[in-house]
């Protein structure tokens, strides 16, 4: 109950003629994974021609049990006095597998059929998240001063793009989901696949959001071969691997942020643009406050001045730099009105710029 490759040319020979059936299947095309193809009285004759063409696997059934299976493209006559030859290409240990567990053990023949698989990737199928998926946003960290560590931000992020699938083991797509139906079209299976390749994708976003990877947000669709790497190195698509299925590519095409996290993104620019800010204007203060306390003709004006600066800049010059405003203005203030800046080391009053205090009469030089 084999296959046997005919000979190059045999469809435009004599041979054709010999043929009892000729059975082939049209193009599969991007929507149809499976088709069943029989003869009239559901009998596959000996010395029958079978056409598989290029991305189509065969396989013979008989009453639900494998006889045999190709994925190499060609013209085969089926001979049932032979053993199955399994001309199987990519699928060699798959169809073996498959015989040993179906063998049909000799029992009479009631219908035979040739179930076409498609062996194409399947292209353009779409996936898009329902709802906003949480995303750690390393491009973006929050300092905390306590710990001294860094945390993401949390953001909400909406993705869109594409994904391509083939099926990778005929066995387990037969016996998952396709069965032996008529056809079996993608359609069946899409909407099932969109929701599984969204879950798997949520946890690959998981996984690029830890302190591993780091991966900033709006870098996320040029990450396209990361994203897939991780998935598979994860297995996150395991549900679909086990109807037979692989995912190929995996491409993300846009991501969107919530309204809220759009929020959260401009507050913490504008935070670190006020920051930088404040880096500036602090020098700025702390030279302001030191030519202010040298100026012995006008300390008091020129500290009202750098007063004036921090109100002027929102409070942004922080508790540091007005302490050191505080210190030294109480300094300037006496500077400038004892002229030396000079106490009495006896009772603290402010000598003046004399030899003697006038207070209590104590020598100061």
């Amino acid at each position: 109950m084999g296959l046997i490759k005919a000979a190059v040319g045999a469809v435009g020979s004599t041979l054709h003629d010999q043929w009892k059936e000729y059975i082939k299947c049209e193009d599969l095309g991007q929507d149809v994974l499976m088709r069943r193809v029989s003869t009239p009285n559901g009998v596959i004759s000996k010395d029958s021609a079978i056409q598989v063409s290029p991305g189509q696997v065969a396989v013979i059934f008989q009453n639900g049990q494998i006889l045999d299976a190709t994925a190499e493209a060609g013209i085969y006559t089926f001979d049932q006095s032979t053993m199955p030859s399994f001309f199987a290409g990519q699928f060699g240990a798959v169809f073996k597998e498959m015989w040993t567990r179906f063998t049909f053990n000799g029992a009479t023949n009631k219908e035979q059929a040739v179930f076409y698989i498609n062996a194409k990737e399947i292209m353009d199928n779409k996936f898009g998240t329902p709802a906003p998926i949480p995303f750690q946003d390393w491009s973006h960290p929050i300092p905390n001063q306590m710990t001294n560590t860094i945390t993401p931000l949390r953001v909400e992020v909406k993705c869109f793009g594409k994904y391509t699938f083939k099926i990778s083991d005929p066995a387990l797509f037969m016996s998952k989901v396709a069965g032996t139906a008529d056809e079996y079209r993608k359609d069946a299976l899409t909407e099932q696949m969109r929701s599984e390749v969204i879950g798997a994708f949520q946890n690959v976003l998981n996984e690029l959001g830890t302190e591993k990877h780091k991966t900033p947000v709006l870098e996320l669709p040029s990450r396209t071969d990361e994203i897939k790497a991780t998935m598979d190195a994860k297995v996150f698509d395991q549900p679909i691997r086990e109807r037979g299925i692989s995912l190929v590519t995996f491409v993300v095409e846009s991501v969107t942020l919530d309204e809220e996290s759009e929020k959260k993104i401009d507050n913490y620019e504008l935070s670190s643009n006020r920051f930088m800010q404040q880096g500036t204007l602090t020098g700025a203060y702390a030279e302001a406050v030191k030519d202010a306390a040298n100026n012995s003709a006008g300390a008091l004006n020129g500290f009202m001045g750098v007063g004036m600066m921090n109100m002027a800049s929102g409070g942004m010059i922080g508790g540091a730099a007005t302490n050191a405003f505080n210190n030294q203005a109480t300094a300037g203030a006496a500077t400038q009105a004892n002229g030396t800046g000079a106490f009495c080391s006896n009772c603290g009053n402010p000598t003046n710029g004399g030899n003697f205090c006038t207070n209590c009469g104590n020598k100061l030089k």
